[in-house]
């Protein structure tokens, strides 16, 4: 049984299809702010730049990336147009691995970290790393705990197996929001059974990390109880 975690935490920053670690930094300013004292937010990229612009991106974080320069993806659903869409079903897909490689490298090279944080695909990829962590593929990953904000379950067969029973006892909090109109409600919802006694922050608005000073009370209880309890690896 590990000591309980010191703040501020350390949480490696995973963002959205379409966007990338410059881009989520500033969209999660007012996270940052909010919880500026108990937590230290590192952000990094994708491996996969989004080729072109508008057509052929179906998540629709293009209503929060939109327009912005170099646009980035964690995998593609569809792997001959190099898109994505959360609610594809796909045999295979195309990059997770080099993802995966990715996180690996960022916490050789930033870490350590102390929980990981993701956002929408970023969210997605979360529940996966947590699964690769605890069936013992990836002993670089010690992540505590997960905070998934838009998170759902990947609908391509290849990743299938990280769905398997027992749930995951990583400590998790999930934030999502009642008319996020690019990852429904109901999806957000469905993860929920991967994690043994999940948190929920819901919130009433849309595809965004919520930080309004109604929500800093969730996350600083969350916070606290890892830091008051000795149960985490």
């Amino acid at each position: 049984m590990s000591a309980p975690i010191s703040a501020p935490f350390r949480i490696l920053c995973i963002h959205g299809y379409r966007q990338n670690g410059s881009t989520f930094r500033e969209k999660t300013g007012a996270l940052r702010k909010l919880l500026k004292k108990q937590v230290e937010l590192v952000y990094i990229d994708a491996p996969h730049r989004v080729p072109g612009e508008g057509a052929g991106q179906k998540e629709g974080e293009q209503e929060i990336a939109g327009g912005e320069e170099d646009p980035r993806g964690w995998w593609f659903s569809d792997v001959q147009a190099k898109s994505f869409d959360a609610g594809q079903e796909c045999e295979a897909s195309l990059g997770l691995e080099e993802s995966v490689e990715a996180v690996r490298q960022a916490v050789q090279g930033l870490g350590p970290f102390d929980g990981i944080l993701g956002f929408s695909q970023g969210a997605a990829l979360v529940a996966m790393l947590c699964a690769l962590q605890e069936q013992g593929k990836e002993p670089q990953f010690k992540f505590r705990f997960a905070i998934l904000v838009a998170g759902f379950r990947s609908a391509c067969a290849q990743h299938g197996k990280l769905y398997e029973a027992p749930a995951l006892s990583l400590p998790s909090l999930h934030v999502f929001g009642q008319t996020d109109r690019v990852i429904p409600e109901a999806k957000s919802q469905a993860l929920l059974s991967r994690f043994n006694c999940p948190q929920v922050l819901t919130h009433p608005g849309g595809h965004f990390v919520p930080a309004a000073s109604a929500h800093r009370q969730i996350y600083l209880d969350f916070l606290k109880k890892l830091q008051n309890e000795g149960e985490m690896e």
